[in-house]
C-alpha cells in the first residue's frame, strides 16, 4: 500500500510480527525513502495514526501525545520500547514529591534559579511606547535556559539505572547543558553537532569537552542541527542502553510533553513575578522559536490568559522571500519529521528543506508539535526576524542596557523593537532571554565585518 504524508509517498510492506506492546499481530516496513533515514520498522498503530492524522482535522486533545492533530510517535519498534520505557517513568515520577524536590533542588542550588523578570528600563525610554520585561533566562549557570529540561531529563535516566546520555544539539548550549549534567551525575556523555555548528560555535565545543562531554562533528546533510539529530538517533539505535537528552520540545511523544514540563519553570516563575511588579498579567510575551523548548517554556502558563498575546519569531535570515530562512510555520507545511507529525520545511520531492540562518539554535527544519497545534489554533502568532534584524536588535540591547542576549534571543527583542513603539505606555511586554550571547561574539563581529 501506499500513502502520502504531505509532500511525501510512503511505500508501506505489511508482514506478520508483532508490535512492541505485544498486542499486534503486524508490523509495517517503511521504503528507504522516508524521511527518517533509521526509521524502517513502524507498528501498525503508527500507521493508524498517520492515517487518522491525514483524513481527521482535530481540534482537541485526542490521543495521549498529540496536541490537536500534530505530534504522535513515528519510530522504529526498538526505539518505540524505549519511548514506551520513558514514558511511564516520566509518568510515574512527574508528580513524585521526591523527585520534585531534588528537580527543585538542583535548579535553585546548583542552576541559581529563580532568574530575574528585569525592566529594561532604557531600552523602554528609546523606544517609546510599551514597557519591556526581560525573563532572564541567560543568568541560569551556563548561560540559557536549556538547563531546566537536561536537569529533569537527566534526573530521569539515573531513576532509569542509565550511565551514558546522547544529545543533539544545535549553538551548543544545549551540549554544554548535557555535558555539565552528566559531569555532576558521574555518566559518559556523546554530543552530536553539525560539522558547520561546530566552526560557528567553538566555545561551546571546548566547554563540553572540558566537562568531558565527546563531540561528534557530523558531516552529513547541511552539517547543521537537523543532521545532529539524526546522527543521534542513529547513536541512539546503536546503543539502546543509553538514555537520549532531547534538548527541544520536538520528536516522538513522550519527548514534547516532557520538554514542556521542565521548561514551564520559566513562566511559572514570571507570571508570578510580573503580577508582583505590576499587579496584573503581561499584554504580550515574546519568545523566539526554532524547535520550540524556550517558548514552550515562556508561553506555558499564559496559554490559558486569553487576554495575553503569544507570538513566537521564527529566523527569516535572508529574507522570506529567499531560499534562506529557517521560518517553518511561516513557509512550511505539514509532514511527518523526527518522529512526530508537524509543520516543517521541504522541498517539491518531498523531502526536508536545507534551512538558513544566523543563528545556530533556529536553524531545523520543523518544529515542536504543541506550537504547530498554537499555530492552527490561532492562539500563539508567529512571525519571523532576518538575520539583520535580529543583529540590530542584539546591539540595541547591549548598548541600552549592558546585556548581550545570544542571537536566538535576539529574534524575539527584535519583534519587540518593532512593536512596543506602536502599543501605549500601558502595555507590557516580557521578552524571554533564552541565552546569552558570549557564544556569538565572534559570529556578530566576522557579520558586521562582511557588511563593510
Amino acid at each position: 500500500m501506499k500513502i502520502r504524508c504531505a509532500h511525501l509517498t510512503v511505500q508501506l510492506v505489511v508482514r506478520q510480527g508483532r508490535d512492541v506492546k505485544g498486542n499486534n499481530p503486524f508490523i509495517i516496513e517503511v521504503a528507504p525513502r522516508y524521511q527518517r533515514p533509521h526509521a524502517e520498522v513502524y507498528s501498525v498503530c503508527g500507521l493508524f495514526h498517520i492515517l487518522e492524522s491525514i483524513q481527521k482535522e482535530e481540534n482537541f486533545m485526542t490521543t495521549k501525545g498529540y496536541f490537536g492533530q500534530f505530534g504522535g510517535s513515528f519510530v522504529p519498534e526498538p526505539i518505540q520500547a524505549l519511548l514506551d520505557e520513558l514514558e511511564m517513568t516520566f509518568d510515574k515520577y512527574k508528580d513524585d514529591p521526591e523527585f520534585l524536590a531534588e528537580f527543585r533542588h538542583y535548579l535553585k542550588d546548583y542552576s541559581g534559579r529563580e532568574t530575574p523578570l528585569y525592566f529594561a528600563e532604557s531600552l523602554t525610554d528609546h523606544l517609546g511606547g510599551a514597557k519591556i520585561y526581560l525573563k532572564r533566562e541567560d543568568l541560569n549557570h551556563l548561560g540559557s535556559h536549556k538547563l531546566n529540561n537536561v536537569l529533569g531529563q537527566i534526573l530521569l535516566a539515573k531513576r532509569m539505572g542509565k550511565t551514558r546520555v546522547i544529545a543533539e544539539t544545535g549553538a551548543g548550549q544545549h551540549g554544554v547543558a548535557t555535558a555539565a549534567a552528566a559531569a555532576k551525575f558521574g555518566m559518559a556523555c556523546d554530543v552530536y553537532m553539525g560539522a558547520e555548528d561546530v566552526e560557528r560555535q567553538r566555545l561551546n565545543v571546548f566547554r563540553m569537552e572540558m566537562m568531558g562531554a565527546t563531540v561528534h562533528a557530523v558531516e552529513t546533510g547541511t552539517r547543521t542541527l537537523k543532521d545532529a539529530v539524526d546522527a543521534a538517533f542513529g547513536a541512539w539505535m546503536n546503543d539502546l542502553e543509553a538514555f537520549y537528552v532531547l534538548g527541544s520540545a520536538v520528536g516522538p511523544h513522550p519527548y514534547p510533553t516532557i520538554v514542556h514540563e521542565f521548561q514551564k519553570v520559566i513562566s511559572e516563575e514570571s507570571r508570578r513575578q510580573i503580577l508582583e511588579k505590576e499587579g496584573r498579567l503581561p499584554d504580550y510575551v515574546i519568545a523566539c522559536v526554532g524547535g520550540g523548548s524556550n517558548a514552550i517554556g515562556a508561553f506555558s502558563q499564559y496559554v490559558a490568559d486569553e487576554e495575553v498575546k503569544l507570538v513566537g519569531v521564527e529566523a527569516a535570515g535572508h529574507g522570506l522571500d529567499t531560499d534562506k530562512h529557517a521560518a517553518t510555520m511561516t513557509k512550511g507545511s505539514i509532514g511527518i519529521v523526527d518522529g512526530m507529525k508537524t509543520y516543517a520545511v521541504f522541498k517539491e520531492d518531498g523531502e526536508l528543506a536545507p534551512v538558513y540562518s544566523i543563528s545556530a539554535g533556529l536553524d531545523y527544519p520543523g518544529v515542536g508539535p504543541e506550537h504547530a497545534y498554537f499555530k492552527d489554533s490561532g492562539r500563539v502568532e508567529y512571525v519571523a526576524a532576518t538575520d539583520e534584524e535580529a543583529v540590530q536588535a542584539l546591539l540595541l540591547l547591549s548598548k541600552t542596557e549592558g546585556i548581550i542576549p545570544a542571537i536566538e534571543s535576539s529574534h524575539a527583542i527584535a519583534e519587540a523593537v518593532k512593536r512596543a513603539p506602536k502599543l501605549s505606555k500601558d502595555d507590557i511586554i516580557i521578552i524571554n532571554v533564552s541565552g546569552r550571547g558570549d557564544k556569538d561574539v565572534a559570529a556578530i563581529a566576522d557579520y558586521l565585518e562582511a557588511k563593510k
